[in-house]
């Protein structure tokens, strides 16, 4: 192809991402106002998240290795339209279970044009000319990453509403649809793989089991409990039974577990799942926060989020141009890392009180300690990867860290909703002994403590009680992000660091390591 050619392309392909990128980020500040309006819960704010990344995390690998056999024209318009079909249902959900059902639809589509796009910019441009278009992909990351946020809360103000959240992605969608139609050419090379569907299947049920037990023990039913033991030990024997297909059964696994005898992979997947928990309580409930306790609009919260966003901009920028010049990476990881967890820190004393100037500066470390971070944890493991491994474990990466936010989104949406409910439990018992509220306005709430109420509708004294505990919950949501961004630390301390390679090696030396690659995956299959 000319460049012209891969131009035109690439314009399709770019859009679809775009779109990918867009319904993560534009969706964040509509969520308060979506489970209000919904009758949810805190636990249904959580899984409006979480399911999209559950579905997208299963399917990503498979939509890979679907590339091998069918045309890969046809599987990203085809992701295109599953996405398009889940935002129109989720955009005209009645129900949060509608809603999160939807959401896990949309997830399909988003794993295959995330995978697919990557898969399909390989196929038409050789490794020695890519770098030429990357630029592009991280341009429109970028614009995603920092319009999304912004212009999620300008149609949650608008007379769209937060439906309009949803529809909005719909026309790029058909225009890159259609453009793919008319650019994208490419020859259909199949070649014989066997697709791990029983894998992937496993992980993501065990996973699930274990997510739904966190978000739910101790408000619909104890910890401790016949529902908690069948929870759980369903998880484990699902998760223990997705490890057996991985390692005995898969010929071509989604979690190769050899690639975990090499060092550097095995502690950079460990610190990505911790990143993924640190990163989405980050992304997730500060703008919650923003709404719930500081009484910010959502178009207000989509502003205040560019703080984070630019302080991950900048780092990654900076830190991407300074390696490739020195080839050093090691420092960016290990400094990342500490600004990522005095930021958390510092987030962990906010309150419903703390001045936004202070809540920004605390938001713009953050930014730049995963800025720093993420990236170039997947640059650590490619650099030490075989070139036959370098997509397996690539994506070995994104897979864990997407686990990771799942984790992180469930497990910390549990401590939050426990923890608002009894401060507003005990503070209205304590307005009510004080003769603050009547028993006739209690009885007006038309909402358990575990709902997300509209505080415009509440009397002063609980609207205030609730800003309060949302504002107090969410900085110790922090505090407890802050281990993991430790335990993320070590693993990154642990890691050797190799110079990154000028070349993709000799001819004769990858030959010689996809021989030994090959060599290796029959001797762990066996």
């Amino acid at each position: 192809m000319t460049h012209r050619e891969i131009m035109e392309a690439l314009t399709g392909l770019l859009l679809a991402m775009f779109v990918a990128m867009l319904s993560s980020t534009v969706v964040s500040n509509a969520l308060p106002v979506i489970v209000t309006d919904l009758h949810g819960s805190q636990t249904g704010y959580s899984w409006i998240v979480v399911a999209t990344l559950l579905t997208m995390t299963a399917s990503t690998p498979i939509w890979g290795k679907l590339a091998d056999i069918f045309s890969k024209k046809m599987l990203v318009q085809s992701a295109l339209v599953i996405f398009s079909i889940g935002s129109i249902a989720a955009g005209l959900a009645g129900s949060m279970s509608t809603l999160i059902g939807a959401r896990a639809f949309q997830g399909l589509g988003i794993g295959g044009l995330t995978a697919l796009v990557q898969v399909v910019i390989a196929s038409m441009v050789s490794p020695r000319e890519r770098g030429r278009y990357s630029g592009y992909i991280g341009a429109v990351f970028a614009i995603a990453t920092v319009s999304g946020p912004l212009l999620g809360g300008l149609i949650v103000d608008s007379p769209l509403g937060w439906r309009g959240c949803f529809f909005v992605t719909l026309p790029v969608a058909v225009l890159a649809f259609f453009t793919l139609q008319k650019t994208l050419r490419l020859a259909v090379v199949k070649r014989p793989v066997r697709i791990d569907y029983a894998g992937a299947v496993l992980i993501m049920a065990g996973i699930s089991l274990i997510l739904v037990w966190v978000s739910l023990a101790g408000q619909s039913f104890d910890w401790l409990s016949g529902i908690s033991v069948v929870l759980v030990g369903g998880g484990l024997a699902l998760i223990a039974a997705a490890m057996y297909v991985e390692a005995r059964l898969a010929s071509e696994p989604v979690i190769p577990l050899r690639l975990f005898r090499d060092r550097t992979t095995a502690l950079a997947t460990g610190a990505s799942v911790m990143i993924g928990v640190a990163m989405f309580a980050a992304t997730v409930y500060l703008s919650q926060y923003f709404q719930l306790a500081r009484g910010m609009s959502p178009t207000e919260a989509g502003l205040m989020s560019i703080a984070m966003v630019g302080g991950l901009l900048l780092s990654s920028i900076v830190s991407g141009r300074v390696i490739t010049h020195t080839g050093r990476w090691k420092r960016w990881l290990v400094g990342g890392m500490v600004l990522v967890i005095v930021g958390l820190a510092l987030l962990g004393s906010i309150d419903a009180h703390t001045p936004l100037a202070v809540v920004s500066a605390f938001m713009v470390v953050v930014g730049l300690g995963l800025g720093a971070t993420m990236q170039n944890l997947v640059l650590a493991v490619q650099n030490n990867a075989a070139p036959a491994d370098l997509g397996a474990a690539s994506s070995l990466v994104a897979f864990f860290r997407s686990i990771g936010g799942s984790v992180g989104v469930s497990v910390l949406g549990a401590v939050l909703a426990h923890q608002v409910s009894g401060s507003v439990t005990e503070g209205i018992r304590g307005l009510a002994r004080r003769g603050t509220i009547s028993p006739e306005q209690i009885a007006e709430m038309q909402h358990s403590t575990g709902d997300i109420p509209k505080l415009d509708a509440l009397p002063v004294p609980i609207r205030v009680l609730y800003e309060n505990s949302f504002g107090d919950a969410v900085g110790h949501l922090f505090l407890v992000s802050v281990p993991f961004a430790v335990l993320a630390f070590i693993c990154v301390v642990l890691i050797k660091e190799v110079p990154l390679r000028t070349t993709l090696a000799a001819t004769a030396d990858s030959d010689e390591n996809v021989d030994q690659a090959a060599d290796v995956a029959k001797e762990a299959r066996r």
